[in-house]
């Protein structure tokens, strides 16, 4: 009798199907006694108890001499060496694949002679000590993959090519927010079976869409449409790039998601908060007043250096995300406010922990969380919920100034001068940021209800 691992052993993978009437079962891997498929919804005790267990390929053969099927020898290929689940699988996965290929080319484990199978089966067997220990166990890499087409790019090398590409094109708080949603989304694929060996083309729309209901199960619909935007981009570069012949993303729906706005704040609350930070907190009261006099986000903020305000002109040159370089007047109101930093370096940023003007080498996106942190303590003060952050300050300020514009001139006048203030692109783009801030409010209309 012929063991089948022995025989995996010694014969490449074939690129070819067999016709031949089926004599076993359909060879299935053993994953602990759970069902692989809904491993991320299992308990990490549920978990740790499946891998506890031998994982391994098991299959059926017809007995010549009963005509019934018999179990045959499970084929573990030293998987259970391994305490993870995707390394397991990337050893029994090939097996089961190849163990197929064999049994379709004829193999029969209760031969003594299976030499015609090899001369069916495609390629030469390699000698186990040309093998390289590390990529892989020895045994499984005598049964090789179909090797793809040159001009196919394995997952793992089309995740590289991309993010490289990105790197250059994105900027500092972009990239790191795409490559994080990206690696997830592969992280994913590794736990769903997918090898980064495998093609690219082997990722099909259906799997997409699987990832993204999964992401819309587990947060919300804007994070499941953030992650569609970054996933689409990625297999745009690979169309860009003839890595693949069509983004098949863009054919994949974006859902209905409501965005939370912060709460604009009172009046009142406005002016207390105001007298609370110029007596504990004046670095965070200076910052605060750039969001609401400027109209800046709390972002735009970190990155203005020194040389971006001009006192002189009082003109403000602001980095924005949407192009290059902004250019805004700087109100009075403000300028009062803004110290002399004439003796400072020009590269220094305007705000730092500890003061105003000086160097501060973190991240964009890491300055924007302190100065968010910061403003928490003040928060607390108050007892605000989590509708209010640094951003209600710009949309308490243009409500404000939109409500005592309007009292004045016509409705297209207001949002024309606004549009200049709050360097909206879009005369439309402004009368939605309008209408989800809840700005304009009609007259009492008490006397029309009587």
């Amino acid at each position: 009798m012929t063991s089948a691992h022995s025989f995996l052993l010694q014969v490449h993978d074939s690129v070819h199907s067999f016709n031949m009437k089926s004599k076993f079962s359909e060879p299935k891997i053993f994953t602990g006694g759970v069902d692989i498929s809904k491993w991320s919804k299992l308990t990490k005790k549920q978990q740790e108890v499946a891998l506890k267990k031998d994982w391994y390929v098991y299959y059926s053969f017809r007995n010549p001499e009963t005509n019934k099927l018999n179990r045959q020898i499970n084929i573990k290929g030293n998987c259970n060496s391994y305490s993870t689940k995707s390394h397991r699988l990337k050893i029994l996965k090939p097996i089961q694949r190849q163990l197929h290929n064999i049994l379709e080319a004829g193999f029969n484990p209760y031969s003594d002679d299976n030499s015609q199978v090899k001369d069916v089966l495609v390629g030469k067997v390699p000698s186990i000590d040309t093998i390289p220990e590390t990529t892989q166990v020895k045994s499984i890499l005598l049964v090789t993959e179909v090797k793809k087409d040159n001009n196919e790019l394995s997952i793992d090398d089309s995740v590289k090519l991309v993010l490289k590409i990105k790197q250059k094109v994105l900027n500092e708080n972009s990239y790191p927010k795409f490559k994080s949603r990206i690696n997830r989304f592969f992280k994913w694929l590794q736990e769903n079976d997918y090898d980064g060996n495998d093609s690219i083309l082997s990722i099909k729309k259906k799997t997409v869409i699987q990832y993204l209901n999964s992401v819309l199960q587990g947060t919300s619909a804007r994070n499941r449409n953030n992650a569609r935007i970054d996933i689409g981009s990625f297999f745009q570069t690979l169309e860009d790039n003839d890595v693949i012949s069509e983004n098949f993303i863009k054919k994949i729906n974006i859902l209905k998601s409501v965005p939370k706005r912060n709460k604009t704040y009172k009046p009142q609350q406005q002016k207390d908060i105001y007298k609370y930070m110029e007596q504990h907190d004046p670095i965070l009261l200076l910052f605060v007043k750039f969001i609401s006099y400027n109209f800046l986000r709390p972002i735009e903020v970190c990155r203005l250096r020194i040389e971006d305000v001009d006192l002189i002109d009082k003109k403000l040159y602001v980095k924005a995300k949407n192009k290059a370089v902004k250019i805004k007047i700087i109100p009075n109101i403000l300028i009062s406010s803004i110290p002399n930093l004439s003796d400072r370096n020009d590269k220094d940023f305007i705000f730092t922990p500890t003061e105003i003007g000086g160097a501060w080498d973190i991240s964009e996106a890491n300055k924007r969380d302190y100065f968010t942190k910061r403003f928490k303590k003040v928060k607390d003060y108050f007892k605000l919920g989590v509708d209010y952050g640094l951003y209600s300050f710009r949309h308490t300020f243009i409500t404000m100034l939109y409500r005592e514009f309007a009292k004045g001139m016509s409705p297209y006048e207001v949002k024309s001068k606004l549009m200049l203030i709050t360097g909206h692109n879009t005369m439309e783009a402004l009368e939605k940021y309008l209408r989800d801030i809840d700005a304009a409010l009609p007259d009492d209309y008490s006397k029309f209800l009587k």
